[in-house]
């Protein structure tokens, strides 16, 4: 079981400034079912999402597959698909394609304010990772993402770079230190044919029609950075047959501080219950200003996340199959947000956070 530390910071003259909104959602349900405090010890193809360093935890290749449920009844779907493969030499490369829907939405325009039809806005996602396990107690990685954002005939795009360190110590390996700087960015900027609107001259004579461009404003992506901590509690190790064997019961406790470019800074704890490495349950709690008053509060959450996770081998020799589910109740609206994920690992393979 673990625990883990987030950290948080803000301005709040720039709230509401940034775009590209979808790089600070985290697709894995491990992940989110912790809130993202688990970033000093997260590990495999969902750290691309959280801390790019624990990518080198896969010691052979990993495929991931998760499918969210964005505020329940609202039409917002996230799909995400990863692949992440040793290369050798303690170096492993990776690869999320996350995209997001947001169902049927009717278009309406000053001529027909009661619709003409539907539009689908379309966010995908594209990124690249690299990790490399430097010691048995340093690890390092770096990533690249492609943004695109599309609206019929309006689209922006981008690149966000980001950057993390694990260093774990301890007796039994069991202290986590995790720093993560994310999205680091090019500016973005809507545009296409979409801004371009005829307009009749009638003062003219002849009169005849304009076309005139509406240009857009640019953005800057979501920056953050994150710092996070955690230790591991073995609730059975006066039992174990030898020093070398890991006691049945872990408890981990984290926390973590998010500074934030745009939003309010977070800070969050949470706690992970694990079996064998079988079975394990999940709970975390963020904190940012005014999340308690429901009236003024600026995020849709209300703090609380939990999830779980079963984890088996298939067959003697077959791959390990692992199932994440998580949940974040939220307010206005109180549909909540539901996440979950198959992730396969190569026989052999298992991540080294998970032997």
């Amino acid at each position: 079981m673990g625990i883990s530390f987030t950290s948080f910071a803000g301005n709040k003259d720039r709230i509401g400034q940034s775009g590209a909104p979808e790089l600070i959602i985290n697709p894995w349900a491990r992940t989110t079912s912790l809130f993202g405090n688990n970033g000093s010890f997260v590990g495999g193809l969902e750290a691309m999402k959280c801390n790019i360093a624990g990518l080198a935890a896969d010691s052979t290749t990993e495929v991931g597959v998760s499918h969210g449920v964005y505020l329940s009844g609202s039409g917002i779907n996230i799909n995400n698909l990863g692949v992440a493969h040793n290369i050798g030499h303690d170096n492993v490369i990776g690869i999320n394609i996350m995209s997001m829907s947001f169902g049927d939405i009717p278009a309406t325009d000053y001529f027909n304010p009661d619709g003409y039809g539907t539009y689908h806005p379309q966010y995908l996602n594209v990124q690249l990772g690299f990790a490399r396990q430097f010691s048995k107690n340093i690890n390092a990685g770096f990533g690249m993402t492609y943004v695109s954002e599309q609206i019929n005939n309006i689209n922006a795009l981008g690149l966000a770079f980001e950057g993390g360190i694990q260093y774990v110590t301890g007796k039994k390996d069991n202290f986590h230190i995790g720093v993560t700087l994310r999205n680091l960015g090019t500016n973005m900027k809507f545009s296409g044919t979409g801004f371009a609107i005829n307009a009749d001259q009638p003062q003219s004579s002849p009169g005849y029609t304009i076309s005139v461009n509406s240009p857009s404003d640019k953005f800057s992506m979501p920056t953050y950075l994150n710092l996070s901590a955690a230790y591991d509690f073995y609730l059975d190790e006066n039992h174990v047959r030898n020093a070398d064997s890991l006691p049945m019961h872990k408890l981990t406790i984290m926390g973590s501080f998010t500074s934030n470019s745009f939003i309010n800074d977070y800070i969050g704890v949470g706690a992970s219950y694990t079996y064998k490495n079988m079975f394990s349950l999940n709970a975390a709690y963020r904190y940012e200003k005014g999340i308690g008053n429901a009236e003024n509060t600026t995020t849709m959450y209300v703090g609380l996340s939990a999830g779980a996770t079963v984890q088996t081998r298939i067959g003697a020799n077959g791959p390990s199959l692992a199932i994440d589910y998580s949940y974040r109740p939220t307010q206005r609206p109180a549909n909540g947000v539901h996440m979950i994920s198959l992730r396969f690992t190569r026989a052999g393979s298992a991540s080294k956070d998970e032997e």
